[in-house]
């Protein structure tokens, strides 16, 4: 039976926001695209109807994740404009983030993954990062545009290594004491 076209749009955004989820939980290579599939409540057979390859689906299932996180970063910029740097820092290096690896930060789940992965995936990072940090300039304290952009840069990839970090260790305690030391060193206190 053929689906109508609205169908098929619904149906490959399922997918999208299902792998995105799946690959933060268990990496790229964590699932099987038959899995994802049967998680996405379709059948196997019709992933190649809406993507050329795993690889493809990776591309685009990053994509959107930085697509979702800078929509909600920009609720919290606009909510909260007058501490709005202050707010995201906190925000990015909380437990709640640090807990649900499959809601968060597609850079910090699979951003070590993404350089062994075909050049559709590591442009898709590329350009989430470039976005995010272009984000976090327009709101980094700074002088000048290049202060606020050095900011933005120092502030990212410690808040990344930091939420790498925190996930990889094994004791609650330790995680909590690497995210509030990065949240000091960021925000000088």
């Amino acid at each position: 039976m053929r689906v109508s076209k609205a169908q098929a749009e619904a149906n490959r955004a399922r997918i999208i926001e299902t792998a995105g989820r799946l690959f933060r939980e268990k990496g790229f290579d964590g699932i099987g695209v038959a899995d994802l599939m049967k998680e996405a409540g379709l059948t196997h057979g019709g992933f190649y109807g809406h993507f050329a390859s795993k690889e493809d689906l990776a591309a685009a299932a990053t994509a959107q994740a930085f697509a979702e996180m800078r929509a909600y970063l920009e609720k919290t910029v606009a909510r909260y404009p007058e501490d709005a740097f202050e707010r995201v820092v906190r925000a990015y290096l909380s437990e709640t983030h640090r807990a649900a690896p499959g809601r968060g930060c597609v850079a910090a789940a699979l951003g070590p993954e993404a350089g062994r992965h075909a050049p559709p995936v590591q442009a898709a990072m590329t350009a989430g990062i470039e976005a995010l940090l272009a984000l976090l300039a327009r709101i980094a304290p700074g002088e000048t545009e290049a202060a606020r952009e050095a900011k933005a840069l120092s502030a990212l990839t410690e808040m990344l290594g930091a939420m790498v970090l925190a996930r990889s260790v094994g004791d609650p305690g330790l995680a909590a004491k690497i995210l509030r030391a990065a949240e000091a060193r960021i925000l000088g206190g």
